[in-house]
């Protein structure tokens, strides 16, 4: 696939300085900050955050995809701890009334209604203007291409980049049709900016690593059934408009959500090869749900977890 840069600021020079020698003197420690698509899994990305400028280091710019992407925009403009006091607020039926259902052809969601909520609290601002170096990334499935934004409006740029596939219904822009970035690009290493002695730090929720999250107690867990239950059947009713034989068991959106999952990661495993980060902060794809939004505070706290047991392996090897 080929790839469409929108006024895309290329990186600096190589870095001069080994981040292990960064870590063992008193100078800041500067991160480039890459963040993973990964549906609600990606509310872990403000416990990262937290914890990262927590220890002392100092972000100098944010890449992201999907969740990613709205997560890293967000902190850009000076208000993730408002974005987060109202995640943490969403009870289920909350995030139930915030989603727009649509049953088109091109997606169920349409993901208007959750923006204009968060422009209430956090205004729109373009991207060039932010007090932190921002990208997002989306794809143009009509020409095959990724869109990497830096520039222009925060949350257009949001919303290209979380229009998961038959979940949410795609921007449409001058006939092209504009989808998720995780798509073409989980984990958009490559679009970072990066600065002389910095530290490339990247998060990965989608991890293939086991889950070692605390089991929850039993009765609160039949109820997450129950929600994550009400949840895959409100998606699986799209399987009604696709034809299919009755010895179809899996469904034809449950196949195809699997089949992705597996595309990307290994897209993700081939992207963190080729790049390989000063610190990579892995968060399994089994820990939380592609829609447990509600679950904000335990997400959060799971960020943090995996930040802390992160950092500790760098320092071992420094």
């Amino acid at each position: 696939m080929g790839s469409i840069l929108i006024d895309f600021v290329f990186p600096g020079n190589l870095k001069s300085i080994s981040p292990q020698a960064l870590i063992l003197t008193n100078m800041k420690k500067q991160i480039s900050l890459v963040l993973s698509s990964g549906g609600a899994r990606g509310v872990a990305h403000i416990g990262v955050i937290e914890e990262l400028e927590k220890q002392g280091f100092e972000i100098k710019s944010i890449a992201g995809t999907s969740m990613g992407a709205l997560v890293g925009g967000i902190y850009a403009t000076g208000k993730l701890d408002v974005y987060k006091e109202w995640m943490c607020s969403l009870d289920k039926m909350d995030v139930f009334n915030l989603i727009d259902f649509t049953f088109s052809r091109n997606g169920i969601i349409k993901g208007d209604k959750i923006l204009r909520e968060m422009k209430k609290m956090i205004p729109d601002r373009n991207i060039e203007d932010l007090p932190v170096p921002f990208v997002a990334v989306a794809t143009d499935i009509s020409n095959d291409k990724e869109l990497v934004f830096n520039r222009g409006s925060l949350y257009y740029a949001i919303r290209a980049s979380i229009s998961i596939p038959t979940v949410f219904t795609p921007l449409i822009k001058d006939g092209y049709y504009i989808v998720d970035g995780g798509v073409i690009n989980p984990i958009p290493i490559n679009r970072a900016e990066r600065f002389d002695g910095d530290i490339l730090v990247v998060v990965d929720v989608n991890s293939r690593i086991p889950n070692i999250t605390n089991q929850i107690p039993e009765d609160n867990n039949q109820e997450e059934k129950k929600y994550s239950k009400y949840i895959n059947s409100v998606i699986n009713k799209l399987d009604y408009f696709i034809p299919q034989n009755d010895s179809d068991k899996i469904g034809y959106f449950n196949l195809l959500n699997k089949t992705t999952g597996l595309m990307l990661n290994q897209i993700s495993l081939m992207t963190l090869e080729k790049y390989q980060p000063d610190i990579l902060i892995n968060i399994s794809k089994d820990s939380f749900g592609t829609y447990d939004f509600y679950k904000s505070e335990k997400l959060i706290e799971e960020g943090r977890r995996a930040t802390i047991e992160a950092i500790k392996k760098f320092k071992t090897v420094a």
